[in-house]
Formats: C-alpha cells, sequence, structure tokens
C-alpha cells in the first residue's frame, strides 16, 4: 500500500514517525513551501523495498551512535570544532534517524540475512551520501541538518561550512565526461576499455572518477597496467582488481619504483609477511599510499602499548586498517576503556587488532554491560576478553544473546565461559548444539573446553574415555 502525502514545514512529523510507515522523500530546493513523501506500510515489501521490523531495536540504537560518530567527524573535517560539532549532533536527532535509514537502505540485503554492518561499512556507506549534500548546499549544510526534514529558517545564523568548489564540481563533470565519451571508432578510450576488461562496468568507473576525478586521467600504459600487472604478480586474483581500484583509485597514480615497491620494502622489514600481501591489499588497498610519518604515527603507539618489533608486522599483516585509525581519536581511546577492565592490551591488540576499530560507545560498553548484567565481575570480563580477543566483534543480537540463552540449558556453572570465553566463537547450530546433545545422551559430562575446541576425532576419543571411566567408578 502506497500513500503519497504533501508535508508543510510548519507540520509536527512526530506523529507520522511513531506509526509504522517508512518515510521517503523527494528533496525540493529549500525556498519551496511544500515537500512531498512516499509512505507506505513498513512490513510491505511486495515491492522488494526494506522493512525496518528485522532490525533489532538494540541494534538500531548502536547504528545512532555510529551515524554521530561519523557526522561529528565528517563535520570535524570541515573545520568546525568539538564543541560545536557536538552542539549540532545534539539538535540533530531528525537527521541522525534518517542517516540510520539511508544506511538500512544502502545495505538492505546484508539486514534481511541478518549481517550486522561493520564499523567501516557504516563509514563508507555514509561519508558519500554526506560528501553529496555538502556538494548540494555547501555553507547552509549545518542549518540543514539541524533542520531535518524542514528547510532552514531563513534569518537564522549560518554556521559557516567550506562551501563547495565550483572549480572542484567543474573538474568532476570533465573527467566523468572524458571516461564516457567515445572516440571517432566508436570506442571508449582505451584505459576504459582495460578496466572493463578486468570486470570493472562503466558506471563504477564513473563513481570512483567523480570521487577521485585524476583516475580518468591515467595513462593505460604508463600507470593503470604496470600497476595492475604488479598486483597479479604478487598473486592477487584478476577479480579482486575491481575491488581494489575501488577501494583505493590513487594507487594508480603512484609510481612503483618510487613509492610501491619501497613502501612495501619498508614494510616488510617491519614484519609483513611478503607471502600474505594479496590478501593485505585486498583487505586495505589505502595501506600502501599513507604516508611513512603516519605509519610510523601507528608503528610508536605499538610499540609504547608493549607490542614488540616482531609482532608489530603480524598486526599489520593480520590488520592492515590499524594504520588508518586515528592514534589520538581512536587507539588510545580504545586501549584506556580495555585497561580499565584489566585486559593485558598487548595481548589483544595482537590476538584481535580489530577491535580497536569498534565504537567503544556503539559496541564496547553494550558488550560490557551485557556480561555484566548476567553477574560476571569487571574482573572476570578482562579475563575473558584476554583469552577470547574477538569476544567484543561478536554481534550482541546475533551471537552472544542466543548463545547465552543456550548455554543456561546446559548445567555449567557461569565461571565455566570465564575459563573457556571461547564458547562464543562457535556455531551454535552447527558445532554446540549438536555435541552438546551427543554429550547429553551418553549421560557423561565433559568441560566445555573438550567439547568444542577438539577435532570430531579427538572429541568422540574423550567422550569414549569419560563414559569408560564412569562405567569403571560404578563397579
Amino acid at each position: 500500500m502506497r500513500v503519497f502525502c504533501a508535508i508543510r514545514p510548519s507540520m509536527d512529523l512526530s506523529s507520522l514517525s511513531r506509526g509504522p510507515f517508512l518515510i521517503t522523500r523527494t528533496r525540493l530546493p529549500f525556498p519551496e513551501k511544500l515537500y512531498f513523501c512516499r509512505a507506505k506500510f513498513a512490513d510491505s515489501e511486495a515491492d522488494g523495498s526494506f522493512s525496518l521490523r528485522v532490525v533489532p531495536p538494540t541494534l538500531i540504537t548502536a547504528e545512532k551512535e555510529e551515524a554521530k560518530a561519523v557526522l561529528t567527524l565528517f563535520l570535524k573535517k570541515q573545520g568546525l570544532s568539538n564543541a560545536v560539532a557536538a552542539r549540532i549532533i545534539n539538535k540533530s536527532g531528525l537527521f541522525i534517524d534518517h542517516l540510520v535509514s539511508t544506511l538500512h537502505s544502502v545495505h538492505k540485503s546484508r539486514y534481511l540475512v541478518g549481517r550486522e554492518l561493520t564499523t567501516l561499512e557504516i563509514r563508507d556507506a555514509l561519508t558519500p551520501y554526506l560528501e553529496s549534500l555538502l556538494e548540494e548546499h555547501g555553507r547552509t549544510l549545518v542549518n540543514v541538518v539541524e533542520n531535518f526534514p524542514d528547510p532552514p529558517v531563513k534569518d537564522k545564523p549560518v554556521t559557516q561550512v567550506s562551501p563547495p568548489d565550483s572549480a572542484v564540481d567543474s573538474k568532476k563533470l570533465k573527467a566523468v565526461s572524458r571516461v564516457s565519451e567515445t572516440g571517432p571508432a566508436g570506442k571508449l578510450r582505451p584505459q576504459v576499455l582495460y578496466l572493463m576488461e578486468l570486470g570493472m562496468d562503466l558506471e563504477k568507473i564513473k563513481v570512483i572518477t567523480r570521487r577521485f576525478p585524476s583516475f580518468a586521467y591515467y595513462s593505460l600504459e604508463g600507470k593503470i597496467k604496470p600497476v595492475v600487472e604488479f598486483l597479479l604478480e604478487l598473486g592477487v586474483p584478476k577479480s579482486d582488481i575491481p575491488i581494489i581500484l575501488s577501494k583505493r583509485p590513487q594507487l594508480c597514480g603512484i609510481s612503483l619504483s618510487e613509492n610501491l615497491i619501497p613502501t612495501m620494502t619498508f614494510l616488510e622489514n617491519l614484519g609483513v609477511d611478503k607471502k600474505q600481501w594479496a590478501k593485505v591489499i585486498y583487505r586495505f588497498p589505502a595501506l600502501l599510499t599513507y604516508s611513512r610519518q603516519k605509519v610510523k604515527t601507528t608503528l610508536d603507539f605499538l610499540y609504547e602499548m608493549g607490542i614488540s618489533s616482531e609482532n608489530v608486522g603480524k598486526i599489520l599483516t593480520r590488520c592492515p586498517n590499524i594504520i588508518s585509525y586515528s592514534v589520538e581519536d581512536k587507539l588510545r581511546p580504545t586501549a584506556k576503556y580495555f585497561r580499565s577492565l584489566g585486559v593485558d592490551i598487548a595481548v589483544l591488540l595482537l590476538r584481535c587488532p580489530q577491535t580497536f576499530g569498534l565504537s567503544i560507545e556503539a559496541n564496547l560498553k553494550p558488550v560490557t554491560e551485557f556480561f555484566l548484567d548476567k553477574g560476571y565481575t569487571v574482573e572476570e570480563v578482562g579475563i575473558m576478553t584476554s583469552r577470547c580477543g574477538a569476544l567484543y566483534t561478536f554481534s550482541l543480537v546475533d551471537n552472544l544473546i542466543p548463545k547465552w540463552d543456550f548455554f543456561l540449558t546446559m548445567d555449567y556453572s557461569k565461571s565455566e565461559l570465564v575459563k573457556f570465553p571461547q564458547y562464543f566463537g562457535y556455531s551454535l547450530e552447527e558445532r554446540i548444539k549438536p555435541r552438546v546433545a551427543v554429550v547429553k545422551e551418553s549421560g557423561v559430562k565433559l568441560l566445555l573446553n573438550q567439547i568444542l575446541s577438539l577435532s570430531s576425532r579427538d572429541f568422540e576419543k574423550a567422550l569414549k574415555k569419560k563414559i569408560e571411566k564412569q562405567l569403571t567408578d560404578q563397579v
């Protein structure tokens, strides 16, 4: 069912937000007095649209915090102070909700299969959208955000945001036109055809060009082809090339002999496994484009946390993204938070560096509070985290809660999870439930570690040995 409605700026939208509607607006220029919207029942998915009812409330709350963090960072990059950015965030509740709705629209298929987005995926989805708003509204962006969905108040002082550069807009248009135009023979430029042969469609090339106009001017023989062939020689599958170039088109503008290869040598000397370059570059191609100073800043932090020289390379190999995290805004606050739980920071960084990319408010605190609510002490939570570094990367809704509920049926004391928090890392349906059922049927009891961590053969041996011992004791 669809309902088309006209909304005046003076109307109160709170009543609509409480109903079972999804609202998508077709934006008209702000001077207009009329907005048009399309509303539909949220649980009607006949046309393939997305239903908010599939998203747990706790996840929406966490995503709002992530959206606030992305918007705050974006505003700070436009030159606003921390205080001003915080003030804007506090007054922009409806816009934050709009960002979360945008996130759901972009990643509809992920939610339908129950997959929770990572912090980086949320950032990658929302940042381009905010950039497009900045291009459209320029210095009035802040008022647009604060007054969403109504037009800004004309007499209200405008918070200064860097206006879009018309020269930049012109450059983008020329770049997109360049990759789209055909020659006398009706063919696209050689570099575009080459990229399409690699599996990158024209629309994707246009998207990359809008984001990074210089990409349109890279020569085939002098820039693009040498880098692609270099990546293939490293073992990068051809199918991964379009993804890598989409993530970091700047790679094609960097000299192989003067930059890429020396940077790789520098990182290999730090301990990055040269056999893993294909995986490292696929995960985070930007690693090869960061300055030595940026890398050194992160390295200094790792050394400060007690990471040995030989383990630095292991961390960079396993999680190259860590170079992109701000030491002062991300890494250090996260380390401080885990240190307050009694966690060995060096051990956590080595076992699961990905944890340091999570939001403290949206990801870390909810997990800590979950275990505290279950009766564990702060010290016990710290021990669990040290023993299972990935504990905080597990989804609270899809992983921790259902596995905790099943654990309560297993007749173990809560201390068993302190000894073996890795329990949360095993599949509930494919590993935990089947093995627990076998153990219960046998009439014996094994340690949680024995049930889950052993191979199938060793599990059978341990179970058989336990059964034989019980029979002997009974005799």
